[in-house]
Parts: structure tokens; C-alpha cells; sequence
């Protein structure tokens, strides 16, 4: 089984684990220490929350300001609208902000917010008929 680790530098380690925690996301102690905290999104799907000094022993040059430049989007699929919808409440309601509105294409939804920090998450949903090649 393969697992993805999304890294993201943090300025604040536990604002940035309450955030997550308020998202639902789970700290796994294994990946944890007063450096980073490992969240997990699903079985093999997590958040690495770093410290920027950590962080910055895995990056080579300056560790970006996120809250400055978008650098990337990190998504996450819903099962339906309202998990969306309620996500982002969730995210607002813990200390982010939004981002773009959310957007509505029929078959496609979705919502967006930044961490504290200004790292960029979307909730996404699709029509599963929309899939049907």
C-alpha cells in the first residue's frame, strides 16, 4: 500500500494541530513530536504539520511563506455537497480563512479555505455519473 505525507510548514505547531483536529483530521503520535505533528486524513493519507525550521531540513533553498504566495492546492475529495459545505465551516469556525468561492459546475462542487498559516485546501465533490466514460 502506498501512502501519501502532504508537508506543510507551520508557524504555530499547536494552533496548527487544533486546526486540523477541529477538521477531523486525527494526530498519529508515531509521526509526532514537538517538531511536527503527523494528521490523518484517511488510512494512508496525511498531513505532515512541520515546523518551518523543520521543514526546512527536507527542502533545499527557503521555505516559502504561504500566506504570501500559493504554491500549491492541496484537495480532498467529499462525498457529497454539504461535506464540503461543512468542511469549510469547520475550517472557518477554527481559525481559517476562505479563499475562492465556492464553486459550482452541476456535476462538479467545491469549497476552499486557507490553514492559518495560508496553506490551501479545497473540498471537492463529483457526480459519481459524471465518471461514467
Amino acid at each position: 500500500m502506498r501512502m501519501i505525507f502532504v508537508n506543510l510548514p507551520v508557524t504555530d505547531l499547536a494552533r496548527a494541530t487544533a486546526f486540523y483536529s477541529a477538521l477531523g483530521f486525527t494526530q498519529d503520535a508515531r509521526y509526532s513530536d514537538d517538531t511536527g505533528a503527523g494528521m490523518v486524513i484517511e488510512e494512508n493519507v496525511m498531513v505532515m504539520l512541520l515546523t518551518r525550521e523543520k521543514f526546512a531540513g527536507f527542502v533545499a533553498g527557503e521555505v516559502g511563506d504561504p500566506a504570501q504566495a500559493t504554491s500549491v492546492l492541496n484537495a480532498v475529495s467529499a462525498t457529497d455537497r454539504a461535506e464540503c459545505d461543512d468542511l469549510l465551516a469547520r475550517a472557518l469556525a477554527a481559525g481559517g480563512k476562505p479563499w475562492l468561492p465556492a464553486q459550482d459546475h452541476g456535476f462538479m462542487y467545491g469549497t476552499s479555505f486557507t490553514d492559518p498559516d495560508g496553506n490551501v485546501w479545497e473540498a471537492a465533490w463529483m457526480d459519481p455519473a459524471a465518471l461514467q466514460a
